[in-house]
C-alpha cells in the first residue's frame, strides 16, 4: 500500500512528464530495448502509438492511485492480457528498471530520492497486482 504523501508525490512529478510525454516515451523503449533486446520484437507497429498508449495507461494509473479500488481491475486485466503479448516475470523488473531511468532524465533536479521511493513503491504495488493475476491466468 501507498502513503498519501507517496501518492501525492507520483502524481505531482507525473504533471512534469506530460508535457514532454512524446519524449519520455522514447526514453523509456529505447532503455527498455538496451536493458532487453529480446523484448524488440514484443513491439510490432508505430511505436509512437505505442508510446502514446503507454503514456495514456500511466496518466491512468497514477491519477488514480489515491482510488486503488477503482483501477486495480483494469491493472490486473492489463497483467493478463500481457501475458498473451509474451511478457514474462522476468520483464517486470526490468520494466520498472527502464521506468525509473526514464523518469530520472525526465525530471532532471525533480526526481529526489523522496520521489524515487514513490515512484518504486507504486511500481511494486501495480506491477505485482499485474504479475499476480498474469500467474493465476497462466495457471
Amino acid at each position: 500500500m501507498m502513503t498519501p504523501r507517496e501518492i501525492t508525490l507520483v502524481q505531482d512529478s507525473f504533471e512534469n512528464v506530460v508535457p514532454i510525454a512524446d519524449v519520455a516515451a522514447e526514453l523509456f523503449y529505447t532503455r527498455l530495448f538496451e536493458l532487453e533486446p529480446s523484448l524488440q520484437p514484443l513491439f510490432s507497429g508505430d511505436m509512437r502509438q505505442q508510446g502514446a498508449k503507454l503514456m495514456t495507461a500511466m496518466a491512468m494509473v497514477v491519477n488514480g492511485l489515491d482510488k486503488l479500488e477503482r483501477i486495480l481491475p483494469v491493472i490486473q486485466d492489463l497483467g493478463r492480457r500481457h501475458v498473451a503479448y509474451g511478457a514474462q516475470p522476468r520483464h517486470y523488473e526490468i520494466v520498472g528498471e527502464a521506468l525509473l531511468w526514464t523518469l530520472e532524465r525526465g525530471l532532471g533536479d525533480g526526481f529526489t530520492d523522496e520521489v524515487r521511493e514513490a515512484w518504486t513503491s507504486a511500481y511494486t504495488l501495480l506491477s505485482g497486482a499485474m504479475l499476480d493475476a498474469a500467474t493465476r491466468r497462466a495457471a
